[in-house]
């Protein structure tokens, strides 16, 4: 049984070994944690017959030593506040023993570590998350500033990040005065023809309203 306690700089190692009906040996050596240090640690727990190895998910240090020695052992990751020890002087040996005997007897129980494929995605996947809101608090950042200085673009686009907004934003960058014209040049697509057919379509709804209530009013002198 190893139980690894690991730090930005070394890996402090804690095995116990031995028949189970026996007081186990007690070996402790410490590694680098560059890649060459975790496989000297991988080659030395194997060179003991190290079976099962615990650590503690604290942090993101755990996670050098697991992608070494995923797939040469049973790895075990505990859960800190599971497996915390009574409260006193503290040492990363004696943390490391306590940990090892509670694997020895089999009380701790493995958090899930998903297989490495899902983990690289996982890690893809909140790194776009993480990219996307931080692209949103622009968004917002530049609507306020907007506000601010009285442009009302909303008024008038749904979306001022859209191919017309950004060229809309890029003439305001580079001084330029629009005018109504100059903005209608700016619109393309969908957005120009509805910006070109909507004073015919508000009179059409103007006159299908005034229908309605020319209607309306003589069903009420009728009646």
């Amino acid at each position: 049984m190893c139980w690894p306690r690991c730090t930005p700089r070394n890996s402090s190692s804690l095995l116990l070994f031995g028949p189970l009906d026996k007081k186990p040996k007690t070996s402790i050596e410490t590694f680098s944690t560059t890649t060459t240090g975790l496989l000297a640690l991988s080659d030395w727990l194997a060179t003991l017959q190290v079976s099962d190895v615990v650590m503690e998910s604290t942090g993101v240090y755990w996670k050098p030593i697991w992608n070494i020695l995923e797939g040469s052992f049973h790895l075990v990751l505990a859960n800190a506040r599971h497996v915390k020890n009574v409260p006193g002087r503290k040492t990363d040996v004696k943390d490391a023993e306590w940990l090892a005997k509670l694997l020895r007897c089999g009380l701790i129980e493995s958090n899930f570590v998903p297989p490495e494929d899902i983990r690289d995605l996982r890690d893809l996947t909140r790194y776009r998350k993480k990219l996307i809101h931080h692209r949103t608090a622009e968004q917002n950042r530049i609507h306020k500033i907007l506000q601010d200085a009285n442009i009302k673009l909303t008024s008038v686009l749904s979306d001022i990040f859209g191919v017309s907004g950004r060229r809309i934003l890029e003439a305001i960058l580079n001084g330029e005065k629009i005018e109504t014209d100059g903005l209608r040049k700016r619109w393309i697509g969908e957005q120009k023809q509805v910006l070109l057919t909507l004073p015919m379509q508000l009179m059409v709804v103007f006159a299908v309203i005034i229908v309605i209530c020319c209607v309306t009013i003589g069903s009420i002198w009728v009646i």
